[in-house]
């Protein structure tokens, strides 16, 4: 400690907790990460250890596991994610945390029992980053908006720019017989204009270029930082030693265009970066009471003190309260945890929880966050392997791009003092200033982010922009039968004898499913009635059973529930009540419209059909698909997830389409799982997208256009790439000034983006136009 000297006692004592704790790498990354560290009492945020409170910040609170995300203004470099992404290595308790940059967030997962909620944002604010909490809003305060600081840095520029020009008129007109000294009077009166000008309004490029130094690394800033300081201090030597008029409204006029290309790019990120409106997402669906009837509504129309229904399998869409007697809820979506949670009729019920067992009453107590499931769905429990090709090659040749540029300038610099030396500075500025590795790394997140876009309007909801760049990949495809293939039914009767009240007995069981043949027999029972089921269970995608009245009723195959199956092409659901047969809903099920079509389309893409029911409705299939794809029936989940894993062994990139009901593990396994869904309450986060059912037909066109999206990043490097190319050859011949190279900078990135967007939506619109 003797030997280190400290701005503060604060910086000492950050500096003792991270020794402590041997986080000292911490300084390696930045010398002034975050703010000095102050002292904080113990009653501090006291408040946010009361149940109301918690219950209105958290995102998930129980006895051992509690999740809050934080808003953090003071978040702006690496180190502060690097610190705080390692809270768990400073605070027993806190068990993950996880940062948000372009949101200025912070995720922090924690044991409660260990460590109180006050006592988190307590260490966020003794280690600099307080949290800012407004208990009006539910919203975190969004980050993305107007950025006064750029506005004014921009107007200072602007006001310097244009009267530095003013007063180098007589310069530009060559009036050679102007007063001498009121020429010496204008020159010291550019040069205070331009100090503000370049070491204000430039100020982050300075910041950006040392912070990059101090971090070992190098980014686009340092050649910019470069040639501004160069170029003011020869002006200012120029002026000073009465050698020349110096460069000053060029370093002016440069640090003006090149704050317009800052705006420009940061709104660019800001679109990519800012969360999509929840109405943007995929239309997750829950059933509300309206009217003394369970109606579908979209979760975004939900309101505080709505009445929901919940069925087994289902989501829980918005925090809420059990109206019900009690429920089971796996919160693994949210915690990790498989262990399903029992809760009581007033218990608080946690957005993510999905049910488990019999269908369940909530009263909404928050208002809705679909960006908050799509959280979900994005965590790295269902993440791929190997995600973002691109984005890896981008980052290696933006590294190499910036030593590149230096080097040039360097070469170029050398051969122009030898040259021409008055020349010079203008020309190495220009080199450092019109060399932009910006429009590469925009081109393949504005393709995708764009063709996401598309997609959505078209009824397709993809995870995020990855899944476009792994389905130009695909070789194989993989469909499942029921509720993907198949939907509806032309007829569903029932063969056997059943009382009508047995009937609306079953009615109730197979309303409590969300399987899409218990759906059909659900609609297709007149018979009402209104009783509670007890000891409800559920096989996915197999059977159901449950109490009612003291009935034992099964409804599934003919092997679980001892019935007899017939021999017939269509698809049969069997019944027992109390352990006797009572017989089978014999159901003939609809073809997707367009189906045969698709499938045709796909042709050889199309390995497999895999079907958990029995192979009833095989010859049927049959004049669907080829001859030379797999019909596979009575297939367990785990049979598909073992099938596709298999074709994966062999060097195969495999989609696998399915309802997300019982071939989850597929879906996961899959290269990309896609879900094919009509109802959509049925949300499952191991799914890569979610497909409207009525949109299947459209499944090659989404290839085409996923392919299509690559070969238009590919165009969009090579735009990126010529106009270096163009741009250094012209910046080396002396043929640009530093004020144009700031122009072009900006129009660089302009151009790829403007081509993107053009190209993208140009590709849709002739696909889809051939679809109509």
């Amino acid at each position: 400690m003797e030997d280190k000297h400290f701005c503060c006692q604060g910086c000492k004592t950050v500096f003792e907790i991270l020794n402590e704790n041997d986080l000292c790498e911490y300084y390696s990354f930045d010398k002034n990460p975050g703010v000095s560290l102050r002292y904080v009492s113990d009653e501090s945020f006291a408040y946010l250890d009361e149940a109301a409170i918690r219950k209105k910040i958290a995102e998930f609170d129980s006895d051992s596991f509690s999740r809050v995300r934080f808003y953090v203004p003071a978040i702006h470099c690496i180190s502060c994610i690097w610190l705080l992404e390692n809270l768990q290595r400073l605070q027993k308790g806190i068990l993950k945390s996880e940062v948000n940059f372009s949101g200025k967030s912070v995720r922090i997962d924690f044991n409660p029992k260990e460590i109180a909620f006050s006592k988190v944002a307590r260490l966020l604010t003794s280690l600099g980053y307080a949290p800012k909490i407004n208990l009006k809003t539910e919203e975190l305060p969004n980050s993305v908006g107007f950025n006064k600081s750029l506005v004014i840095k921009l107007a200072i520029a602007g006001v310097g720019f244009g009267h530095i020009m003013l007063l180098s008129f007589p310069e530009y007109l060559g009036l050679d017989g102007t007063d001498e000294y009121l020429q010496r009077i204008f020159s010291y009166i550019n040069i205070a204009l331009a100090i503000p000008v370049t070491f204000y309004s430039g100020r982050e490029y300075f910041e950006n270029a040392w912070k990059s130094f101090a971090q070992r690394q190098i980014n686009i800033d340092v050649p910019i930082a470069v040639g501004l300081f160069a170029l003011f201090f020869r002006s200012v030597y120029d002026i000073l030693w009465n050698v020349g008029p110096g460069y000053l409204d060029s370093l002016a006029g440069l640090v003006f265009f090149l704050l317009i290309g800052r705006w420009f790019q940061s709104k660019t990120y800001e679109n990519l970066a800012f969360d999509r409106d929840y109405k943007s997402y995929f239309p997750l669906a829950v059933q509300k009471l309206v009217d003394s009837e369970w109606k579908p509504i979209l979760v975004y129309e939900l309101s505080p003190e709505d009445m929901i229904r919940i069925r087994n399998n289902e989501i829980v869409p918005a925090d809420s309260l059990l109206e019900s007697e009690a429920a089971y809820l796996d919160y693994s979506f949210v915690t990790g945890e498989s262990k399903p949670v029992r809760t009581v009729k007033g218990d608080w019920v946690y957005a993510g929880g999905r049910l488990i067992g019999q269908p369940i009453e909530l009263v909404v107590k928050k208002r809705t966050s679909q960006s908050h499931l799509t959280s979900l769905w994005n965590e790295a429990a269902f993440q791929k392997p190997e995600e973002g090709k691109y984005k890896r090659i981008i980052d290696k040749a933006a590294r190499a791009f910036t030593w590149v540029v230096l080097l040039i300038a360097v070469v170029t610099g050398v051969t122009w003092y030898f040259y021409d030396a008055s020349r010079m500075w203008l020309v190495l500025t220009s080199v450092l200033m019109v060399a932009c590795p910006c429009a590469l790394a925009l081109a393949a997140p504005f393709t995708y982010g764009n063709m996401v876009r598309i997609f959505g309007r078209h009824g397709f909801y993809l995870k995020n922009a990855d899944v476009i760049e792994r389905m130009a990949s695909i070789d194989s495809i993989v469909f499942d039968k029921t509720g993907t293939i198949t939907h509806g039914a032309n007829t569903v009767k029932f063969v056997g004898l059943i009382d009508d009240y047995e009937l609306a007995w079953v009615k109730i069981l197979t309303a409590a499913s969300t399987h899409p043949l218990s759906s059909l027999i659900t609609k297709s029972i007149m018979s009402h009635s209104i009783v509670e089921i007890e000891n409800f269970k559920e096989r996915l995608g197999s059977r159901v059973e449950g109490y009612i009245k003291g009935a034992y009723i099964k409804v599934g195959s003919a092997e679980y529930t001892g019935g007899k199956d017939p021999v017939i092409d269509a698809s049969r659901v069997f019944v027992s009540i109390n352990g006797e047969p009572r017989g089978y809903f014999q159901i003939e099920t609809s073809v997707r419209p367009q189906v045969g079509e698709v499938v045709s389309k796909l042709g050889k893409r199309v390995v497999a059909l895999l079907s958990g029911d029995s192979n009833g409705e095989s010859n049927r299939m049959k004049h669907i698909f080829q001859e030379y794809t797999k019909l596979l029936f009575n297939q367990s989940p785990h049979d598909k997830l073992g099938f596709v894993s298999s074709l994966q062994q062999s060097n195969s990139k495999v989609m696998m389409i399915g309802d997300g009901l019982n071939d989850s593990g597929a879906l996961q396994q899959s290269d990309v799982g896609i879900a094919v869904t009509d109802n959509a309450g049925v949300f499952n986060p191991a799914c890569d997208g979610i497909l409207a059912g009525k949109q299947l037909g459209l499944l090659d066109k989404f290839l085409t256009l996923s392919k299509t999206s690559i070969v238009i990043v590919k165009i969009g490097f090579g735009i990126s790439f010529f106009y270096n190319l163009i741009a250094l050859s012209f910046a080396i011949g002396g043929f640009l000034t530093p004020l144009t190279a700031a122009i072009l900078m900006p129009i660089s990135s302009m151009s790829v983006v403007g081509f993107s967007t053009v190209a993208v939506m140009w590709v849709a619109k002739q696909t889809f136009k051939e679809a109509k």
